[in-house]
């Protein structure tokens, strides 16, 4: 049996490296996918299982360099995960309009032109996957784009259920809330400027919006997408996980 394999764009953030470990220890090989060739080369390093794909997801260019890259391996694909960060956009007070077009062209497009990319090479039971955020459910003027992206986000997710059902493809969106990462820290630091407190308080908030106190780990979010290729995971198609330690208050 052809040995299938995984594609992950965002391959070389915090979140996209603890997918990358995670579906490894799983057995299954990756096309890791980012724009630094420097960083996916350091995470290929010590993994013959890994590749490398050096493209830029929120151009168009990105979905032919994916395609040869699969073309060259010619495997089944079991999963392609989208899980490119957005960059720092500022609250709703400071944020420019056309960054959120820009945010959505990147996160949402970016999803569109890596299924087109992997399609020939998808077949039943593969699994197409986004990861959104907690605020596409909860919004916050703290961080519009965040919000704006990840609610389009989950509406690009249903309708790719909905068009690759017949072929037996199931489509998810994994929304972390918020995450334990370098970016958060780098984000929280600048918020904290803004308001003249200390780092420490913005991140005790973040840390407050949950019941348990606690914020998810890259580690819980590369399990979920992992546990996505259970055979049972069909039944979420077209849903989104919320990975939000309880902060997600609405219905």
């Amino acid at each position: 049996m052809t040995e299938p394999l995984a594609v992950v764009v965002g391959a070389t953030g915090a979140l996209g490296g603890a997918i990358v470990h995670r579906l490894r220890s799983r057995g299954l090989p990756v096309l890791a996918v980012a724009r630094s060739a420097e960083a996916l080369a350091a995470l290929a390093a010590d993994d013959e299982g890994v590749g490398a794909c050096a493209a830029d997801i929120g151009d168009d260019g990105a979905g032919e360099v994916i395609a040869e890259a699969l073309r060259t391996r010619d495997l089944p694909v079991r999963m392609v995960v989208q899980a490119a960060g957005l960059p720092a956009l500022g609250g709703l007070d400071v944020v420019e309009p056309a960054a959120l077009g820009a945010a959505v062209a990147l996160k949402v497009g970016g999803l569109l032109r890596l299924v087109r990319a992997a399609d020939p090479w998808l077949g039943d039971g593969a699994r197409i996957v986004a990861l959104g955020g907690h605020y596409g459910a909860e919004p916050s003027p703290h961080v519009p784009g965040a919000g704006v992206t990840n609610a389009a986000l989950a509406n690009l997710v249903r309708q790719l259920a909905d068009a690759y059902g017949p072929r037996g493809i199931t489509a998810h969106l994994v929304a972390p809330g918020p995450a334990d990462t370098d970016r958060l820290r780098r984000l929280s630091s600048a918020q904290a400027d803004a308001r003249g407190i200390d780092v420490e308080d913005v991140l005790a908030e973040r840390r407050a919006e949950s019941p348990l106190g606690a914020m998810v780990t890259p580690e819980q979010v590369g399990w979920a997408v992992a546990t996505l290729l259970d055979p049972e995971a069909s039944a979420l198609t077209g849903s989104t996980l919320a990975l939000d330690m309880g902060a997600r208050r609405g219905l």
